[in-house]
This record gives C-alpha cells, structure tokens and sequence, in this order.
C-alpha cells in the first residue's frame, strides 16, 4: 500500500513538467495553411496600418514638458561641461 501511495504521488508531482514540454514537429506538414480569404484580409489589415502610419504628422515641438516653468532657457548640449571642483570643507 505504501508503494502504491508513493508510486501516486511521483505521478502526480511528474505530470505538470511532462505537460509543459515543448512539442517537436518532425514532419513540414505539421503547419496550418492560411486560406486564399484569410491572405486578403492579412493583407488589407497590413495596409491598413502602414496607411495610418503615413497620416501620422511628425512632432516638431519642443520634447521639454516643463520648459513653461523654467526661468532660464535650456542650456546648450553641443558645449562640454567642466566639471566643478571641490573648495574647502563640506558640512551638511
């Protein structure tokens, strides 16, 4: 009896990890092919898109949402900046 509970028990901890295995296709017919109106309407679909991408304008504000908050005008980044240099003591 208690072979048979253990016997239960490794079939049930194996089961989940045989069921995940991936599945190997050996043969080149294993594929579902598409039919003749699912290639149309992949197609429309795909115009569709590449359409809706052409209507999009191109952003030409600023990409500085707080720009309105600042005081002063971004800095240049072309300019390399120096670093700054430690005078005296530090205190906190």
């Amino acid at each position: 009896m208690r072979l048979f509970r253990m016997a239960a028990v490794f079939a049930l901890l194996v089961s989940p990890a045989h069921a995940q295995a991936p599945r190997f296709s050996l043969g080149p017919g294993d594929a579902p092919t598409k039919t003749q109106d699912e290639l149309d309407a992949e197609a429309a679909k795909e115009k569709a898109y590449k359409d809706s991408l052409r209507k999009i304008p191109d952003a030409k504000t600023s990409a500085d949402p707080w720009g309105n908050v600042r005081s002063d005008a971004p800095k240049d980044a072309s300019k390399p900046v120096k670093p700054r240099t430690k005078t005296g003591s530090t205190t906190n």
